[in-house]
């Protein structure tokens, strides 16, 4: 059964209050790091498209949007812009994970409100150690 999602927007303290979302149209990727979060004890969200994701933003209030480059609707630097434009969007964790690793890229993620930047595959162990800090 899937997580319920909160209805409000306020943070637990010590804990995420939605946890993760995982914006990524490759299922396979998105649900082998969303296991990986869940087996670690964080509630985690997936969608596999750009609008889906941000409304998943707006309705579950994720500390976290893991979020692909390449969707097949809007791309994820269009997601992130509307999602940094966003009441619910503005304050999240955006991290991309793509496979546009050159450094033009990781630049267009940093323009469009990426914190981070991660190339895949995504190694789970750099992708916990990034989240802990």
């Amino acid at each position: 059964m899937p997580p319920k999602p909160l209805t409000a927007c306020k943070p637990r303290p010590g804990s995420f209050r939605s946890g993760f979302l995982f914006i990524d149209d490759n299922t396979d990727a998105s649900e082998a790091l969303a296991m990986l979060l869940a087996i670690e004890g964080h509630e985690v969200h997936t969608r596999a498209d750009g609008v889906s994701g941000i409304a998943a933003t707006e309705s579950l209030c994720p500390d976290v949007v893991l979020l692909d480059i390449g969707l097949p609707d809007l791309d994820g630097y269009e997601v992130a812009r509307q999602l940094r434009q966003s009441r619910r969007g503005r304050d999240v964790t955006l991290i991309a994970v793509t496979g546009y690793g050159m450094p033009s890229d990781r630049a267009r993620s940093a323009e469009a409100g990426f914190y981070h930047h991660l190339a895949k595959p995504v190694e789970p162990e750099g992708l916990l150690r990034l989240l802990s800090e």
